[in-house]
């Protein structure tokens, strides 16, 4: 079973922040780890405990610090304490869906232009409402760990990513299939 496959199984949600190995309380502050050498910060919001450590844990890896968050309305609860550079959205949460959090940060002078991408199981629908959101990449679950991080680094602009919108496994909103797979 890949990676994937560990973290389609897992239900467990947090209602904390997680900041990198360390955890807030919900309402309490959220930090940042400032560590030399980092590339940015990146806002992870989904409601798969499991799928927002392994996004947080590869992207890490990758010299990321990242910021996580269990779904819209707490992405909106702490994005202003953080001030991440990129945020990365699941579409299909309880209480504010990525959509509608996409909208939301879209609106706010604040956050208006934080890089959004979306990572879920998208159909055209939801890519399209995404559009209108003003969300600027779309990547279909499951994805490979690397697809995810060449994304994050291109919305950053850290480093030329060649082909940019036609890299293997980045869908952009005219890439992905309509209905081709289930939301969530």
């Amino acid at each position: 079973m890949g990676w994937w496959g560990v973290a389609r199984s897992g239900k467990a949600r947090s209602h904390g922040v997680e900041v990198g190995k360390t955890r807030t309380q919900r309402g309490g502050r959220a930090y940042s780890q400032g560590v030399p050498g980092l590339s940015g910060r990146v806002l992870v919001v989904d409601d798969n405990k499991v799928i927002r450590q392994l996004i947080r844990v590869n992207l890490e890896l990758e010299g990321f610090e990242v910021v996580t968050a269990a779904d819209g309305a707490e992405c909106l609860e702490i994005v202003h304490r953080v001030r991440p550079d990129v945020v990365t959205l699941d579409v299909v949460m309880p209480r504010l869906d990525g959509l509608q959090a996409a909208a939301r940060l879209r609106a706010d002078v604040r956050t208006r232009d934080i890089p959004i991408a979306i990572i879920s199981a998208c159909t055209q629908l939801e890519v399209d409402g995404g559009r209108a959101a003003g969300v600027d990449a779309f990547l279909a679950k499951p994805f490979e760990p690397a697809e995810m991080v060449r994304l994050v680094r291109r919305l950053m602009g850290c480093g030329q990513v060649e082909g940019g919108e036609g890299l293997p496994g980045i869908r952009t909103p005219g890439e992905v299939e309509p209905a081709a797979r289930p939301a969530g």
